[in-house]
């Protein structure tokens, strides 16, 4: 114990030396009137793939890069160090005889971390790599840190989250999945965009936080002295512009649900929200499959991705399933055959499936869904026609009114998304919103309250309308093949240290 208390303090002083001789050379520099952070632009003609993927065409020519040195190999009269950018790296050579007596005694005093400018000449060198010949070499910015080992990156998992900055320089694979973030969501935009959907921005800060099944936070507005809340979902917002004559509008925003943390939740994550006047569900259904095949064909090249062990094929048809059909499927139990809510609960105490006192038969059928059903989902599968307990803003079957035209997707047992054929009888509404005031009260600290300035707009008129939510973090993991939310979000929430 005593040992490795003596190494680790050892290591301490270490690396405390190294720190303080990266103040050293940076106090050198500014003492020089060379100080690194008075730089404020460097001209960047190229980025490291554009000089390999063309290189054919630009070797004997003259480029400017930049980005943060990685590697240096000090030999003598000439060295070679490896500069990282945004889409990978190159090898560079810098030569005394090329770049001058001073500048090359400043380049061998430069740290691996630093941030450099190199112009040069693109040329292959004799083992084959593809280089840039340096002429000019600047330091751009002074690294004061010291990186994590290159062999064995960064590897702590809390760090990773914490310092998203540090993981981002170190795993290729982490940057990755966040410059595929961004072309899951300039794709989605793209598609929507062609299909004649408008995008549109509504509040965060709310009086009443509605729409979905989930507490909200709460914060007070000084100005107004007025509690608010922050947005839980997009849908009542968006739901009044469709009454206001915008036929198809969609939103892609944060939201904040105060809920747990794990591998499919973060309190606050991003979600996308569209509404299209004249369809329903069926409209919604169809707009998913060509929207997800776009996107993995644009993002991926192919519209077969894998996640974990699985191939999952977004290109065939999406299969269909009634809720009650899936639970048959994988329980033998038909609710459709179940007498009411006290046969329902008899079933459940014998499956051991836990529910609630307030809990009816319809929310019984879900939880028998959650328990037996959702794991097995790993192709894509729309479940369809949920009972109308769990379904506050859905428009009831017309034939069997304790159901609602209501899906969700599911891929790889993980919802991705969540769609109505939207609930416009104002009447109807009122009585749900009752409902759910009834639930609130007896303990369901997730129902939704009555918002009245909603039942004005339903009032007013709304046409039939389809709607849907898809959790736009969900749909990155799958394209990703990323095991939990925070591997595709920059910075999770976290327990503060």
């Amino acid at each position: 114990m005593a040992k490795d208390q003596n190494n680790q303090s050892h290591q301490e002083q270490d690396l405390n030396q190294l720190l303080k001789v990266r103040r050293e050379k940076l106090a050198a520099l500014q003492e020089a009137g060379a100080d690194p952070f008075r730089i404020t632009k460097y001209e960047v003609t190229h980025h490291s793939r554009d000089i390999k993927d063309h290189f054919d065409e630009l070797e004997g020519k003259e480029v400017s890069v930049a980005g943060r040195l990685m590697a240096k190999r000090v030999m003598g009269k000439a060295s070679f160090c490896n500069v990282q950018d945004l889409p990978g790296n190159i090898q560079c050579y810098v030569a005394r005889d090329s770049v001058g007596d001073e500048p090359y005694a400043d380049f061998k005093k430069f740290d691996v971390g630093d941030i450099v400018g190199v112009k040069g000449e693109v040329f292959r060198t004799q083992k084959g790599e593809m280089s840039i010949h340096v002429a000019q070499i600047t330091l751009l910015s002074k690294s004061l840190q010291i990186l994590p080992e290159k062999y064995h990156g960064l590897v702590n998992t809390d760090i990773r989250y914490r310092q998203r900055y540090t993981d981002l320089i170190m795993n290729e694979e982490v940057k990755e999945t966040f410059v595929k973030r961004s072309k899951i969501i300039s794709a989605i935009r793209r598609y929507l965009d062609g299909q004649g959907f408008m995008e549109v921005e509504t509040p965060m800060l709310v009086s009443n936080a509605g729409g979905a099944a989930a507490r909200p936070f709460e914060t007070h507005f000084n100005a107004l002295d007025e509690d608010v809340k922050l947005r839980i979902s997009l849908e009542l917002y968006l739901k009044r512009l469709i009454v206001g004559g915008m036929e198809r509008v969609y939103e892609i925003g944060r939201v904040f649900r105060n809920e747990g943390l794990d591998t499919r939740h973060n309190p606050e994550f991003t979600l996308m929200e569209l509404y299209q006047a004249y369809t329903d569900y069926y409209g919604m259904m169809d707009l998913t499959e060509n929207m997800f095949r776009y996107v993995a064909q644009e993002v991926c090249g192919t519209t077969t991705v894998p996640y974990g062990e699985e191939m999952i094929d977004l290109g065939s048809p999406f299969a269909r399933m009634t809720m009650t059909e899936a639970v048959k499927r994988y329980t033998g139990i038909d609710f459709d055959r179940v007498a009411d809510t006290a046969a329902a609960k008899k079933l459940a105490d014998e499956k051991e499936v836990h529910y609630e006192e307030r809990h009816g038969k319809g929310d019984i059928l879900n939880l028998f869904f959650e328990e037996f059903v959702e794991e097995h989902l790993v192709q894509p599968t729309f479940i369809m026609d949920h009972p109308i307990e769990i379904s506050p803003l859905t428009k009831r079957k017309p034939d069997k009114p304790d159901y609602v035209e209501r899906f969700e997707l599911f891929i790889t047992g993980r919802e991705m998304c969540n769609a109505y054929s939207e609930l416009n009888d104002p009447i109807d509404q009122r009585e749900r919103f009752k409902a759910q005031e009834a639930a609130l009260a007896a303990g369901d600290e997730e129902a939704n309250t009555t918002d009245e300035d909603f039942l004005n707009a339903l009032e007013i008129g709304m046409p039939p309308t389809g709607g849907i939510g898809y959790g736009i973090d969900r749909l990155v993991m799958l394209l990703t093949n990323a095991p939990a939310i925070r591997d595709v979000l920059l910075f999770p929430t976290l327990k503060s240290l």
